[in-house]
């Protein structure tokens, strides 16, 4: 049975960077004993609370199993405290979809070939993408010493700058947009900028 004297875990939000989700919540602070936590999940296809991989646990975070690694679903889930016999009430979190409410990280950048006019990078994504969808990167450019920005997009992992002065120095920031049958799509983080010279012909 719930009780009034366990109090409910508060904070309770999934974290999902780069489709690697889990669930946290902050500890329920008690003046004796050991709180425990069970967790539940439900689908919006399926209207049944089943048990996740985290019944019982001493932590307040619970990773997705991987049953729920589908991005398009519509996933629910609850968590509670329990102290011995005594329960706390169930904590819902809202609906969480993983293509529309993760959080993309930037890509990897490997490496930047230099020349005269041109800066080649080569960069890894930040996950592959799933069926139906594909990703596109936004490389924002722009000389050191100007305020002007330039802007590309392009669907490949090696691609070029091109048109630029020669012994000058120029920085980038490049940001994963995530493109599914689903609108909107779902744009990520932009990377550090980093910042090459090119050579003197």
């Amino acid at each position: 049975e719930s009780s009034p004297h366990l109090p409910a875990p508060k904070d309770v939000m999934v974290h999902s960077y780069n489709f690697r989700s889990l669930l946290r919540w902050s500890p329920v602070k008690v003046d004796r004993g050991l709180v425990l936590y069970t967790v539940h999940f439900k689908t919006a296809a399926f209207n049944q609370w089943d048990e996740m991989n985290c019944t019982r646990i001493t932590q307040t975070e619970c990773r997705f199993p991987w049953s729920l690694k589908q991005r398009r679903w519509t996933v629910y889930l609850r968590v509670r405290a329990e102290l011995g016999q005594v329960t706390s009430d169930w904590v819902k979190t809202d609906p969480f979809v993983a293509e529309r409410n993760t959080t993309v990280g930037p890509p990897k950048v490997n490496n930047v070939t230099v020349s005269s006019d041109s800066l080649l990078i080569r960069v890894t994504p930040p996950f592959g993408p799933g069926t139906g969808e594909s990703l596109q990167y936004h490389v924002s450019y722009w000389e050191n010493a100007s305020t002007t920005k330039e802007e590309t997009t392009t669907k490949n992992t090696l691609f070029k700058i091109g048109n630029l002065k020669e012994a000058t120095l120029y920085c980038f920031r490049i940001q994963v947009e995530l493109m599914t049958y689903l609108d909107p799509q779902l744009l990520g983080l932009q990377s550090i900028p980093e910042c090459y010279r090119t050579k003197i012909s």
